[in-house]
């Protein structure tokens, strides 16, 4: 796979994202386009998880929503250690999705009507964690590939 292909996606996956974060309506979110406007935020951790899981009508919004946050990050958490030989550790690659995340939440809670919520942050950073982890598969599976050339 070539790295500038690898770039590109990238750059897509990042532009997805925060046309998702940022611009499209946020089904989920307790504002609406009509709502009663103001700033919206939760800071107490596992609160939201809890509310969408428990009071949701049907299954289908915490899949959209839960799921959804995690899935979210899933392509940073393998393109950033793909990509940046500098940040290849777990731990970094944890600081990095936080950080983006957080700057998701700050920008929605300043910028628009959604809700900036600490939850979407344990769940975007679950997210990247579980890339990172398949960054890891694939990188091992591909020394193993070469190991077996002749």
């Amino acid at each position: 796979m070539s790295r500038s292909f690898v770039w590109i996606m990238f750059s897509l996956y990042i532009v997805a994202v925060l046309y998702i974060t940022m611009f499209a309506w946020n089904y989920g979110a307790s504002l609406g386009p009509d709502g009663p406007g103001g700033r919206h935020y939760n800071l107490i951790p596992f609160r939201s998880i809890y509310r969408i899981g428990v009071f949701s009508p049907d299954v289908i919004d915490p899949i959209k929503i839960l799921i959804g946050n995690v899935l979210l990050f899933v392509p940073f958490g393998f393109f950033v250690p793909y990509l940046l030989k500098k940040l290849r550790s777990l731990w970094k690659v944890i600081v990095i999705s936080v950080l983006f995340s957080l700057s998701i939440e700050l920008y929605q809670f300043t910028f628009t009507f959604r809700v900036a919520d600490v939850d979407d942050l344990i769940l975007n950073t679950a997210g990247a964690i579980i890339g990172y982890g398949c960054y890891r598969i694939f990188t091992f599976t591909q020394k193993r590939v070469h190991v077996f050339k002749v």
